[in-house]
């Protein structure tokens, strides 16, 4: 059995680092002002973000985070989202993760519910 890496997370606009590995974006929708050349993305992973409404309802605010991740927890266990979740733990066996995501306060994204499901 392979041994999982950490998987980190970081923001669209923040510099790459060596460290990285595969860079993912796991946002539906694409950070304002970044070019794809500056993204250095490996992929973009549309399948593994939250709904539109729960997004939407969820409003990045932090009073109501822990609401967005039981719920975006709930929807990774659609079949479509379930399998690009499965896709990032396949690619954290393989080697360094880091999962991209434009909002202003990643540690209260979807990329860090993500994280803390691959970290476990």
């Amino acid at each position: 059995m392979a041994t999982r890496h950490e998987v980190r997370v970081r923001r669209a606009y923040d510099e790459p680092s060596p460290e990285d590995g595969t860079r993912v974006l796991v946002d539906r929708i694409w950070p304002r002002g970044v070019s794809k050349a500056k993204a250095h993305l490996d992929e973009w992973l549309k399948a593994v973000a939250p709904s539109a409404a729960l997004r939407k309802s969820y409003g990045h605010d932090p009073a109501r985070f822990e609401d967005f991740s039981r719920r975006y927890r709930a929807e990774l266990a659609e079949p479509e989202r379930a399998a690009a979740l499965q896709h990032l733990r396949d690619l954290a066996d393989e080697g360094n993760l880091t999962l991209i995501t434009a909002t202003r306060q990643a540690d209260i994204s979807e990329a860090a519910v993500l994280a803390s499901l691959l970290n476990a």
